[in-house]
């Protein structure tokens, strides 16, 4: 059995500096406005320097995706680390019902959203990033399947599993609103009854 890594207390206090300044930056983000706060403000109000904010985040943006490379991770282990037996499909759908209630039920959710959609640079960085979690299911559903990396049917059933969150957002029953959509993709589109 194997038994999960320890975290020593150097990788302990590096994830906490990092959510320290991930936390700063959305708060000054949802307070003043994305264009009105710098990396400076950002590394103030975590109480780091730029040289150590920089060490963390790439990018102004990319303190707003903070959990990006996580969630990415996380969706490729879905498919590579499900049981055995069980379809890339449904190890999907056990993903998202698990992921994405929590989130939408967030308290910051709408403000976030908010955020996002109504600053170009951040919208734009969305898009890129989503491309790249696309790219990255896609091509583990292929290696799975034993196709081409690029295989256009592993590629739009990622595409697919990633509009999950945009096709159920505000729906009031919003697991009921997920399975249903991983029920087209585990059994096709049928007209509705």
């Amino acid at each position: 059995m194997d038994t999960p890594p320890v975290t020593g207390r150097r990788e302990r206090k590096k994830a906490a500096t990092r959510k320290a300044i991930a936390d700063a930056a959305l708060r000054l983000f949802l307070e003043r406005g994305y264009d009105r706060v710098s990396v400076r403000d950002v590394a103030e109000a975590a109480d780091v320097s730029t040289t150590t904010l920089f060490k963390h985040f790439p990018s102004k943006e990319a303190l707003v995706f903070d959990e990006e490379e996580d969630r990415e991770a996380e969706l490729v282990a879905a498919v590579r680390g499900r049981p055995e037996g069980q379809s890339i499909v449904e190890a999907l759908r056990g993903h998202v019902l698990a992921s994405w209630p929590p989130l939408a039920a967030h308290p910051l959710r709408a403000e976030f959203t908010a955020l996002v959609e109504s600053t170009p640079a951040l919208l734009e960085y969305y898009e890129r990033m989503w491309t790249r979690h696309t790219a990255a299911l896609g091509t583990a559903v292929a290696e799975d399947a034993g196709v081409a990396p690029d295989d256009v049917a592993c590629h739009a059933l990622a595409r697919f599993v990633l509009e999950t969150p945009a096709l159920t957002r505000g729906r009031k029953d919003l697991r009921g609103a997920v399975e249903q959509v991983f029920d087209l993709l585990a059994h096709g589109w049928r007209p509705p009854s």
